[in-house]
């Protein structure tokens, strides 16, 4: 009865007025800029991080989740109606999505995205309040060389199958490790890469690198990329409500949650791979696999589902473990920081025990809105999608340089930020993933602090990281996720290839 109570009195702070008002502002922002062309979930959520700085710790944090979960459902309106995914998960909503909407049926693919994202995400988080407290009663018995090991993992795993090359993710991982770096040595005192500079003795912000790095370099890619003339936005047609929606629908969402959420537990990739899993589980199980690749609604089903389960699963590992799987669980972690909470087994206890009940809570909540708010409105949505690009994108550089000069007050941030973006426009234009960079930037000291301290206890003896059984099994652990999501992703690769194939064929 003690995490059911704590929920009780979770859902009794994130019903009052004054938080609920925060959950519907956050998931209608979160909807209104993830439904922008171009623009994913981490970018969304980035972009919106420096509004909840303001806010008292319980009120940022549910209207941070809103956020988190209106830009997943965002997404899925501009791919079925643009045919513009905002990230890579979205690649599968987009080939079947549109191709329903081009086929008069557009209103049955947003609802069996909508309902589908609600069902998972509702069942997601279900399994997430039974597992959370679970997970961190074990990790409140891990040492240092454990958390070593821990971030090993996910700095490992993170780089090698985030990004279409191990190298280039490694060598992302490295820089955002060299800027984690950068600041005063908290145990000597020394300066360590500030070139002299005052502005950089405290380090640089993590909100001025996530805003950085995903919405103006993000905005300087896409804005270099986009073609002139107008947006050309797929009608909304067709009728929904019938028999053989629910009878086609249902059973994939239910898949979709089984295949998504284990998936986004783990660094696995994430909403990536358990989608494209989900299209290929969907096409072999179909007793009409002819028509995937020309608008089969369980190809919208399953995998939107799988997508939004596997966001409520990334909250796992870094509600418990404080260990970020994905590229907005990093954002997540930031958002956090700001408040100096450090996610982890301690989340669960003490004083922020509230806290984070409170914002379990809100996702409950959170799904119930976003599904109010994206079956009746989806005609906004499509009047947001004709927003011109060159006042979106400019809007977008604009926003981001006014929430991060929010953050200090300090005109030197707004260089930083500059330079932050076009390194992120480069990463990006030659395929080095950002998503391990950010990991990379927030993890890294903790790592540093975790090895020293292993290192001290067991006075400079290198075995020490490896003693603990725990450590062992991390290690084993990390080689069988390795090559398995490699293999994997291989197969989601060939389901992807054979979509296309059949896309041009018809």
């Amino acid at each position: 009865m003690g995490n059911f109570g704590a929920l009780l009195d979770g859902f009794a702070t994130a019903a009052q007025p004054e938080y609920l008002l925060y959950a519907f502002i956050g998931v209608t922002l979160g909807t209104l800029v993830g439904v922008l062309p171009g623009i994913g979930p981490a970018m969304t959520v980035a972009l919106l991080l420096p509004l909840t700085l303001s806010l008292e710790p319980t009120a940022s944090l549910i209207i941070f989740a809103g956020i988190y979960y209106g830009g997943m459902y965002g997404g899925s309106t501009t791919s079925i109606l643009l045919n513009t995914p905002g990230e890579s998960a979205s690649i599968i909503t987009a080939v079947e999505g549109n191709k329903m909407a081009r086929a008069g049926r557009g209103a049955a693919a947003l609802a069996t995205a909508a309902i589908g994202s609600f069902v998972a995400g509702t069942i997601a988080t279900v399994l997430l309040t039974l597992l959370a407290p679970s997970i961190a009663e074990l990790a409140v018995k891990l040492g240092p060389a454990d958390y070593v090991a821990l971030m090993v993992v996910a700095f490992t795993t993170v780089a090698a199958l985030l990004g279409s090359s191990m190298s280039r993710g490694l060598a992302s991982l490295a820089l955002g490790l060299f800027v984690g770096l950068i600041g005063t040595d908290t145990l000597t005192g020394q300066a360590r890469f500030t070139f002299g500079s005052a502005t950089l003795g405290d380090g640089i912000d993590v909100v001025i690198v996530v805003v950085g790095v995903f919405a103006i370099g993000e905005a300087f890619y896409v804005a270099s990329r986009l073609r002139h003339g107008p947006v050309h936005v797929v009608p909304v047609g067709g009728r929904w409500n019938t028999a053989d929606f629910w009878k086609r629908s249902w059973k994939p969402w239910l898949r979709g949650t089984a295949i998504g959420f284990p998936i986004g537990t783990i660094p696995a990739g994430g909403a990536d791979v358990s989608t494209f899993l989900s299209y290929a589980a969907e096409k072999k199980l179909s007793k009409r696999p002819e028509e995937f690749g020309k608008g089969a609604i369980e190809g919208v089903a399953g995998p939107e589902a799988a997508n939004n389960a596997a966001a409520a699963g990334v909250l796992v590992p870094l509600l418990t473990l404080g260990l970020p799987t994905s590229a907005t669980a990093a954002i997540i972690i930031a958002a956090f920081q700001s408040y100096g909470i450090n996610p982890g087994p301690m989340l669960f206890q003490g004083e922020n025990s509230a806290l984070v009940w409170a914002l379990i809570a809100s996702l409950y909540i959170g799904n119930v809105m976003l599904l109010v708010l994206n079956l009746p409105l989806v005609k906004i949505w499509v009047k947001v999608l004709q927003i011109p690009r060159p006042y979106l994108y400019a809007g977008i550089l604009l926003f981001g340089a006014l929430g991060t000069y929010a953050v200090n007050f300090i005109v030197d941030d707004l260089v930083i930020l500059l330079i932050i973006g076009v390194i992120g426009f480069f990463m990006r234009r030659h395929g080095y993933p950002i998503a391990p960079a950010v990991v990379g930037l927030i993890l890294g000291p903790m790592a540093e602090e975790q090895l020293r301290r292993t290192l001290q206890i067991s006075q400079g003896d290198l075995g020490a990281l490896v003693a603990s059984p725990f450590a062992i099994i991390a290690y084993g652990l990390l080689l069988l996720v390795v090559v398995g999501t490699l293999v994997l992703r291989f197969r989601g690769n060939r389901v992807a290839s054979t979509s296309e194939a059949a896309d041009s064929n018809s």
